[in-house]
Parts: C-alpha cells; sequence; structure tokens
C-alpha cells in the first residue's frame, strides 16, 4: 500500500463524528423524500446482495489506538476481524454471539449479536424498517452516510455506514456502543464473492489450552 493511499485512509478514519443526523427522519418528522425513499431502497438491496466479503480495514478506537488487520465477513451471523501484530485483539462473530478477545490482558468477553448493532449488519435478511429504525440519513459529496438502531432497544447504541455514491459501495461503518463509545473501521481493498473457510468464524479459546498436562 502507498503512502499516499494510507495517509488517506488515515484521514478518512479519522474524521470528526457527523453532528447532525436526521434524527427527525426517524421520529417521522421529516417524512423521506421520493430520492431519500429509492436511495433506502438501493442500500438494503445491496446489503442483501453482500454474502461473503474480505477486506483490509482501518481502525480507530474509542480511545484514539489506531488498528488494522484483515476482515472476513459471511451473511448471515458471521465475522472475523484479525488483527495485524502488535495489536493483540481477535474478533469473531458466530453461532449468534460476538467474542472479542484482548490477549494484553487475557480476557475474553461475549456478546449476544441481538445486544450489538454489527448484529444489524450481519442479519439473514436487512430490513430497513420496522424493527430496524433509520436514525439518520444524510448525502456528502460522493458519499451516502445512514445511521440505523433497532426501533426495540436503542439503548444498545447505533450503526452509521458510510457508502461511495456511483457505484454503490460499502466503505466504513462506526459502531456507537451502549457505553456511547465509538469504533470507526474504514474497509479498503474490499473484495466480494468469494467461498470463505468455515474455521475462519469459529473461537477456539486459548485457556482451554492452560488447564495442565495432557489428557489420557
Amino acid at each position: 500500500m502507498s503512502l499516499m493511499h494510507r495517509r488517506t485512509l488515515l484521514r478518512l478514519a479519522l474524521l470528526p463524528p457527523l453532528l447532525a443526523p436526521i434524527a427527525a427522519l426517524a421520529q417521522g418528522l421529516v417524512p423521506p423524500t421520493p430520492r431519500d425513499a429509492a436511495d433506502l431502497g438501493q442500500i438494503e438491496a445491496y446489503l442483501n446482495g453482500i454474502h461473503t466479503l474480505k477486506a483490509h480495514f482501518l481502525q480507530v478506537a474509542p480511545d484514539g489506538a489506531i488498528s488494522q488487520g484483515t476482515a472476513w465477513l459471511e451473511r448471515p451471523g458471521r465475522m472475523r476481524f484479525q488483527y495485524d501484530p502488535p495489536a493483540p485483539f481477535l474478533l469473531v462473530a458466530s453461532h449468534g454471539n460476538l467474542v472479542f478477545e484482548d490477549r494484553s490482558i487475557n480476557q475474553i468477553s461475549e456478546l449476544p449479536l441481538s445486544l450489538s448493532p454489527l448484529g444489524i449488519l450481519l442479519a439473514d435478511h436487512v430490513h430497513l424498517s420496522g424493527a430496524v429504525k433509520v436514525e439518520g440519513f444524510q448525502r456528502l459529496p460522493g458519499q451516502i452516510l445512514v445511521t440505523l438502531a433497532r426501533g426495540g432497544s436503542p439503548r444498545d447504541g447505533s450503526l452509521t455506514l458510510l457508502f461511495t455514491d456511483h457505484p454503490l459501495a460499502l466503505r466504513q461503518w462506526t459502531v456507537l456502543d451502549a457505553q456511547r463509545r465509538e469504533t470507526r473501521v474504514t474497509l479498503y481493498n474490499v473484495e466480494q464473492g468469494m467461498i470463505l473457510d468455515p474455521k475462519l468464524f469459529e473461537f477456539v479459546d486459548p485457556r482451554s489450552f492452560q488447564s495442565g498436562g495432557s489428557g489420557g
């Protein structure tokens, strides 16, 4: 990756949060225009057309720490974020759960996908209506941003997706979790439609190998 490309990615990843999502749209105070409805329909069809995806990623954590690695996604319900060293992390989504490993403190955290905003993206079928609410919708030059949350549990956080326009393509997402911490992921070198090894999405707890001698 060229130095210029890396600098461009860093600028994109470090963009400040948008301060004016159109929350009134979700509340029904500002009904979507025909153009809004058409764009949301295209976004919904695009997301449902993603079955497998592989990409490099650049992540900005809530504390500002920057890491990168390789991401694999298989809908429904599967994702793996393999962080490059020295980042001591691994994130795996499968079997209805999201597992995050931090080897620096020997800690493994687990959360049901139904309680994570990422579960919206990994759903069997993405519906941008009904149980999922469009909390914000904004057009920028060459880009569209959509903020989504579960209508029944908005306190679980939100997911803001950034798409390039013409052609429509997912390039970034920002997760705002239940503790109001923001994690931003920028994708590049994106590939779709490949066959992925199911083992990618199986998390093996390293602590299971720390029980001493081998069994008989």
